[in-house]
């Protein structure tokens, strides 16, 4: 069984959890990453907008003007759905690239 770290209810009510090899997957992946848990948590509990993704995940963006590499915009992929999980995350400084891959769902 895979060990939860933490769960964050999104904008629709859903309960999203973030795994040990996820997360492991995600710091791995893009290394910058470690160490902001807490700021993925936040994106997906408190996103500036959410655009829809290719395969029906949900992509959460929240804008930060600081983070431990520069001023960035958090990205979280995740399936926002009962029992949802997080897929990945990154950071861009280019927020527009994201957006243009799906449709606004949040907010309307």
């Amino acid at each position: 069984m895979d060990t939860i770290l933490q769960t964050v209810v999104s904008v629709h009510g859903h309960t999203i959890r973030v795994t040990a090899t996820q997360w492991a997957h995600i710091s791995e992946s893009h290394d910058y990453m470690a160490g902001n848990l807490e700021k993925v948590i936040e994106t997906i509990a408190e996103p500036t907008k959410i655009v829809s993704g290719e395969r029906g995940e949900s992509l959460a963006m929240r804008n930060y003007d600081k983070t431990n590499i520069t001023r960035k915009t958090a990205v979280v992929i995740y399936r926002d759905e009962p029992d949802g999980f997080v897929i990945t995350a990154f950071f861009t400084s280019q927020p527009e690239r994201v957006e243009r891959k799906g449709a606004k769902i949040w907010p309307r």
